[in-house]
């Protein structure tokens, strides 16, 4: 049987940091699969970056709905895994991957026959570009079924305290993944490679082998899982349950990618070169977020187990103690974008022209990291208490102030720039509002259960 992490008693450093490095290096493992596409796509053209730029919007946007099962899920079975209820937890996890499928069902057909238009709307300017852009999107969009399962089994895997089986299958994805592009971009010997249509269908080889090893990891659990029936009737009231906790935070995720799309198109008004500075700066700053988002799930499993249980000053120490962790990693993040931008940057795009553009992006983001990673673990706190709507609010109302920051600072001396401007400062904001805002509850929850 799989060792699961003891979240419940115990130091709690150690057991935190045993349940969140598989899960931050999950995280990594995942951002290394954009940034290999970037690198081996970056070798065909900005033009070929800015295409698969655009179809990976549509594809975060979708996936949006895959975390309203994967933090529902998580949440409802590490509390009732925390009460000792492991069988309402076996519930809510079959009600978690069925949704999953449900959803994920919708989102595949939806992207494959929208792609041309869904493309055309981020107003790319090179028709060789646009056409790269709907083949990428329509082939990825056929692994979408093993990125919700991948995602919701995650979020079950770590609500137990099990975070290394997500990091195995995942690494084992990475190293297809970095096989087949390659192979399946440029070709090998007289064999000719597939252009940007391969880096698509290396990605979907390698998320459906991570939903293989997944399920082999299900097949061997005993605490969950052998409980586990997916043909059975679906329960609408625990599909209900995890609906109603996850879907403000996929809200958010989704509101979040639509907002994004409307910044590339201003983006996308100085050029396709642009386009492709900003699609590579966002997969270099990701080593920020998406790190801080694996620490957050841990924190997110170790609040939920703790405050289903009643160890309400576990939860609060749990919660300095990640903070602690994240500022330092926030720290390092943003001296690593403001003074090393131009060797980083020349890694995904060597073309002299979009170098200049790609430094000051970095420069500009690296102001913002250490706020948007304690706005990061900060949520994972607020949603494993049940409580995701605070996250929400302060998420998509200062993302959403990204558009007019925009529009303002464009027609300045600053640019293209002062789009850069708009998304640092709106995360600085909700780095500082969402942990006043967390502290303020967090008193309120001392008084009452002191």
């Amino acid at each position: 049987m799989m060792k699961n992490v003891n979240l419940l008693e115990g130091p709690i450093f150690p057991n935190l940091t045993k349940l969140a490095v598989p899960i931050m290096a999950t995280s990594l493992v995942q951002m290394a699969y954009n940034l290999i596409d970037m690198i081996w796509i970056g070798r065909v053209g900005s033009a070929a970056v800015a295409a698969v730029g655009a179809a990976g919007m549509y594809m975060w946007l979708g996936n949006g709905l895959s975390t309203l099962t994967k933090m529902g899920s998580q949440i409802k079975v590490g509390q009732s895994l925390g009460a000792g209820n492991k069988k309402e937890a076996s519930e809510y996890a079959t009600s978690g991957i069925q949704l999953a499928l449900l959803l994920g069902l919708i989102v595949t057909l939806i992207i494959f026959s929208m792609a041309d238009p869904c493309i055309r709307f981020l107003g790319l300017n090179g028709s060789q570009t646009i056409k790269d852009g709907t083949i990428y999107l329509r082939l990825v969009s056929i692994g979408i079924l093993f990125t919700f399962m991948n995602q919701v089994l995650t979020g079950i895997f770590t609500a137990m305290g099990n975070s290394k089986v997500s990091f195995r299958a995942t690494a084992v994805g990475l190293v297809i993944n970095i096989v087949l592009d390659p192979l399946l971009i440029f070709g090998l010997g007289p064999i000719d490679g597939f252009g940007v249509a391969g880096a698509a269908i290396a990605t979907v080889i390698a998320q459906g082998v991570v939903t293989v090893m997944f399920l082999a990891a299900c097949k061997k659990d005993q605490l969950l899982f052998h409980e586990i029936k997916i043909l059975s009737k679906p329960n609408v009231s625990d599909m209900g349950q995890i609906t109603k906790i996850g879907f403000p935070i996929s809200i958010q995720s989704m509101i979040f990618t639509g907002i994004s799309m409307i910044i590339s198109r201003l983006v996308a008004g100085f050029g396709d070169d642009a386009v492709a500075v900003q699609k590579v700066g966002s997969q270099i700053e990701s080593i920020s977020w998406m790190a801080a988002e694996g620490f957050s799930a841990a924190v997110n499993s170790f609040v939920a187990q703790n405050y289903g249980a009643g160890n309400h000053d576990r939860v609060k120490r749990g919660y300095k103690i990640s903070m602690n962790v994240v500022i330092g990693w926030g720290i390092f993040c943003t001296l690593l974008l403001i003074f090393l931008p131009g060797p980083i940057f020349k890694i995904f795009l060597t073309e002299a022209a979009v170098q200049p553009m790609g430094i000051k992006y970095l420069r500009i983001l690296g102001v913002s990291q250490l706020f948007m990673c304690i706005e990061i673990a900060t949520q994972g706190a607020f949603g494993g208490m049940g409580k995701t709507i605070p996250p929400s609010i302060v998420g998509i109302t200062f993302t959403a102030a990204r558009i007019p920051m925009a529009m303002v600072l464009t027609t300045t001396a600053l640019g293209l720039n002062g789009i850069w401007w708009s998304i640092s400062i709106s995360s600085i904001i909700k780095g500082i509002v969402l942990v006043s805002w967390f502290v303020w509850f967090l008193r309120r929850y001392e008084r009452r259960y002191s």
